[in-house]
């Protein structure tokens, strides 16, 4: 089974984009879609049923044109979960899962923490949600957790690690909370199969950062370990350009 991740920083700017032949050639079976910043009734959603993903469901924040994630399947699931039961979190559109026989896949859009008060959030929402995944791996332990988590592992992941310490996104409380998550019980499948350096999936907007590649890779596939050995191939598709960033695949057994 072949999973994208793709935060696609506006739905409709991408379809605008060229997003549905992208998609329809690159063929996934399931596509988490982070910051989709629209509501479903807000599109024509026959683009997507006739481009191959007739099951597809979407978690919009509370505020329009904000946030909100989407994922899209090839084949139903058994159940859909739309958002984590955690009202401080939900109003966001942020979690969204569906799951099949034999694992569960979630698209996840993390908040950045672009000034005090959001950094704030931030931290306070990666606290409440490592918690709520401790409690979900108990009734679910093969599971997917994909989606833009913004923020850089280590200084592999990001092009100029000195100069972005005091940067959110790089933030050593930030880093070391997702060294925390992974340890929980999860495996980069990106890194489990890819050691080399300047593989990035974001990339500011300013000063030519994608064409000089100066990026960081803060999109993740996370695969909880008991799927560990399942994993068949992890890539980063940097030639997609409907956003800032770009899809990351992980392909499963």
């Amino acid at each position: 089974m072949k999973i994208i991740s793709y935060n696609v920083n506006g739905i409709r700017a991408a379809l605008n984009k060229g997003f549905i032949a992208w998609l329809q050639a690159a063929n996934p079976d399931v596509v988490c879609i982070q910051e989709t910043k629209a509501h479903k009734e807000q599109l024509d959603l026959s683009l997507f049923e006739e481009a191959g993903y007739p099951f597809h469901y979407w978690f919009s924040a509370q505020k329009k044109g904000y946030s909100s994630v989407a994922i899209l399947s090839k084949t139903e699931p058994k159940h859909i979960e739309y958002g984590t039961g955690i009202e401080t979190m939900d109003f966001e559109g942020r979690n969204l899962r569906v799951d099949f026989d034999d694992f569960s896949v979630m698209s996840l859009y993390l908040p950045s923490g672009t000034n005090d008060a959001r950094l704030e959030f931030k931290l306070t929402y990666m606290a409440q949600f490592q918690k709520y995944v401790n409690n979900l791996k108990k009734e679910i332990p093969n599971i997917i957790i994909c989606g833009d988590y913004n923020i850089c592992h280590t200084e592999i992941d990001i092009h100029n690690p000195k100069q972005n310490k005091n940067t959110s996104g790089f933030l050593p409380v930030e880093r070391e909370w997702l060294g925390g998550f992974i340890n929980s019980g999860f495996v980069d499948s990106f890194r489990h199969l890819n050691k080399d350096p300047h593989q990035y999936s974001w990339w500011s907007y300013r000063a030519n950062a994608r064409n000089n590649n100066k990026g960081w890779r803060i999109d993740y596939n996370m695969v909880s370990e008991p799927m560990k050995d399942r994993i068949k191939r992890a890539y980063i598709l940097p030639e997609a350009k409907h956003s800032d960033h770009c899809p990351i695949v992980v392909e499963i057994d």
